[in-house]
């Protein structure tokens, strides 16, 4: 009998890639995100929000009694707390509830972090104009950020003292609700790749993140080119962080900032990165991390990892004016420039751009592939260039809150706050 896993939000290749491992696959997904073509490769599909924790739990309860799960899998953005309190709930092998929890929630993992000694930042939860002011003027500058969230979603940087007042009424406008202020870092963005086995992580890729001064990326390079004895010191401090937080297995998304201090870490996920991350590290690195994961429930286990580069990828995303789309161009062009891997554009003439606010207001991408890192990143700048997404003013600006962003992409920043709100 082949093993199963329980996947939540699972996508037509994702899905594709576990029943090819010889898995048998329960998909629970949310109707409105629901790929048609996944359920070729399921043998149930459940649509339902998985984010609803009273019956997600009750549902994957009965499901495992019927027929024992060995892992619970999600590599979306909004799914690994749920699978993480799943597994626990469930006694299996995994990323549980506490680890998942302290990666959700970045006050948590920052306090964690600090408390260890693993690369220390200053850092408040919540607060008032007055404090922000005081943490600016003893900091420099700081950065506000939800507590829990991703794809840079009410993130915003406050460089002087004097820019707090303004900061403050974008917070109570946009609706961030619980908040963290932190020192800002300044220094090279990188996100790290990493898979661990049994407690054992390796590092598989490192890449270098461009935000234009902003806090959106724009692109990434793979692999990232770091100074002498950088990557030996990151990868340490990446391996620390995930021993302290208690992963044991499966993937991880962690992004940092190199400072003139050393790396800090900003953030990390137990689950592939987003921003065509993946795409690149398959393309150097030849480990498709999806694929890696889905063999954790195989009773072979994860093939030995060695990572060995070949040559450099890179994304850039697209990021016309905000308006409404009266044409798109050059997609075809992009598609036949040098070393392109792929294209895509996701606004069609009639759409709409929206203001870049998180990942995705991003209206499309190129991935680009080369001998270096230099090489790889112009191609992809070259590529998107050519792609010409035009674009008229609205009569009336949009303006969103940030639930109404998290409302329009089915999402909720704490499902289990909402279970004890909806009791």
């Amino acid at each position: 009998m082949r093993p199963r896993i329980l996947l939540l939000g699972g996508t037509e290749a994702g899905v594709r890639k576990a029943a090819e491992c010889g898995l048998d696959v329960v998909n629970i997904d949310k109707p409105a995100l629901f790929e048609p073509a996944a359920r070729a490769y399921c043998v149930q599909t459940h649509l339902v929000d998985y984010q609803d924790i009273g019956l997600v739990t009750a549902l994957a309860r009965t499901l495992h009694a019927h027929r024992p799960f060995r892992r619970v899998v999600s590599q979306t953005e909004a799914g690994p707390l749920v699978a993480g309190h799943l597994t626990t709930v469930l006694g299996l092998t995994g990323t549980g509830a506490a680890t998942a929890r302290l990666l959700h929630d970045k006050a948590a993992l920052r306090a964690l972090l600090n408390e260890r000694g693993i690369g220390p930042v200053p850092f408040r939860v919540g607060g008032s104009p007055s404090m922000l002011r005081a943490f600016a003027e003893r900091h420099g500058a700081l950065v506000v950020k939800p507590t829990m969230g991703s794809g840079s979603l009410g993130v915003r940087k406050v460089h002087t003292p004097e820019q707090v007042p303004e900061a403050w009424a974008w917070l109570d406008a946009f609706g961030v609700g619980e908040f963290m202020v932190e020192k800002l870092l300044t220094g090279t963005e990188i996100s790290v790749e990493s898979f661990s086995v049994a407690g054992h992580h390796t590092v598989l890729a490192v890449s270098r993140k461009d935000n234009g001064g902003g806090v959106v990326a724009l692109g990434h390079v793979l692999p990232a080119p770091l100074p002498p004895g950088c990557a030996a010191e990151v990868e340490d401090m990446v391996r620390r962080m995930l021993d302290a937080v208690g992963l044991v297995d499966g993937p991880a998304h962690t992004e940092l900032i190199l400072t003139a201090d050393g790396p800090r870490v900003v953030e990390s996920h137990p689950r592939c990165a987003g921003g065509r991350i993946a795409e690149l590290v398959e393309l150097v690195h030849g480990f498709d991390m999806e694929r890696l994961t889905c063999q954790l429930a195989l009773p072979g286990g994860v093939p030995a990892l060695d990572p060995v580069t070949r040559g450099a990828a890179a994304v850039r995303f697209l990021t016309p004016p905000p308006g409404r789309v009266r044409a798109v161009e050059g997609l075809a062009a992009a598609r036949q420039a040098e070393g392109v891997v792929r294209a895509e554009v996701g606004v069609d003439p009639g759409g709409q751009v929206e203001p870049l606010r998180w990942s995705e207001d991003r209206s499309g991408y190129v991935v680009a592939r080369a001998e270096d890192a230099a090489t790889a990143e112009r191609r992809a700048r070259s590529a998107a260039a050519l792609i010409r997404v035009h674009t008229e003013p609205l009569p009336i600006e949009p303006t969103a809150t940030m639930q109404d962003l998290l409302t329009a992409a089915d999402e909720v920043l704490d499902p289990f706050g909402v279970a004890l709100c909806n009791e």
